[in-house]
C-alpha cells in the first residue's frame, strides 16, 4: 500500500521548511515500520524506492521545481532509475534521507538520493524525471523558464553522464532476442567488491 498518510505529512512539513536553491538538499527522518518490511525482517527493496517518494516530492516542492509545473499546467513522471543497496534497515531503524536535484539536460532533471543510519549510507538511488503535458515530454529549458532559473546549468556529473550513455544503449523494446547471444551479452563472472576496503 502507497505511504499516502506519510507523503501527507512530509509534504506539510515542507510547506514550513524554508525555500531551497535549485540545487538545495532537503534531509528527512524516516523509521522503518513493520509495513516496510520482506520475508527477511528488513526493509523490502521495493519499498526503499517508494519511501525515496517522501524525499524527493517535498525536495520538489522546496525547491521551486513543483511551483513552475503548476504555472506551466504539466506533470511529472519517472523515466528511469538506479538504485544500490548496500545495508540493511531493520524494523524500527531510523534512517536520514537526503535529497538534491543532482543536474539536468535538454529532456531529463536528475534527482539523486540516499538513506543513512548514523553515518553510514544504506542504499542510493538516481532518479531520472521527465516533465510531460498532453503531447510528451516538456523541455527542462520551458520549466527554468517558469521558475525563474535563468543560469546556464552545468554539465552532468560525470557518473550521470555515464550511466546515461550506458543506458541509451539498453535495447527496446528489451528481450527480443535469446538469453545468452552476442547482443543480450553472454554471462560474465564479476568482480566481488570487498566491503572492507571498498575495493
Amino acid at each position: 500500500m502507497y505511504p499516502i498518510i506519510r507523503l501527507t505529512k512530509e509534504k506539510l512539513k515542507s510547506c514550513k521548511a524554508p525555500e531551497l536553491p535549485l540545487f538545495g538538499e532537503h534531509v528527512s527522518s524516516h523509521i522503518c515500520w513493520p509495513q516496510d518490511i520482506d520475508v527477511w525482517m528488513e526493509l523490502n527493496n521495493g519499498r526503499t524506492l517508494t519511501l525515496f517518494d517522501l524525499g524527493r516530492i517535498p525536495l520538489m516542492r522546496r525547491n521551486g521545481i513543483f511551483a513552475g509545473l503548476k504555472k506551466g499546467g504539466w506533470g511529472m513522471t519517472v523515466a528511469g532509475s538506479s538504485v544500490r543497496y548496500r545495508r540493511r534497515v531493520r524494523p524500527f531503524d531510523k534512517v536520514a534521507m537526503r535529497s538534491r536535484l543532482a543536474g539536468a539536460d535538454a529532456r531529463f532533471l536528475y534527482v539523486e538520493q540516499s538513506m543513512w543510519r548514523g553515518a553510514e549510507c544504506t542504499s542510493h538511488t538516481l532518479v531520472r524525471m521527465a516533465v510531460t503535458d498532453q503531447n510528451g515530454i516538456v523541455p527542462v529549458q520551458h520549466l527554468l523558464a517558469q521558475i525563474g532559473h535563468k543560469q546556464v546549468l552545468p554539465p552532468l556529473p560525470a557518473w550521470i553522464a555515464a550511466w546515461c550513455a550506458a543506458d541509451a544503449k539498453r535495447p527496446w523494446p528489451p528481450m527480443q532476442d535469446p538469453a545468452g547471444t552476442a547482443e543480450t551479452g553472454a554471462i560474465h563472472a564479476i568482480p566481488q567488491r570487498n566491503e572492507r576496503t571498498g575495493t
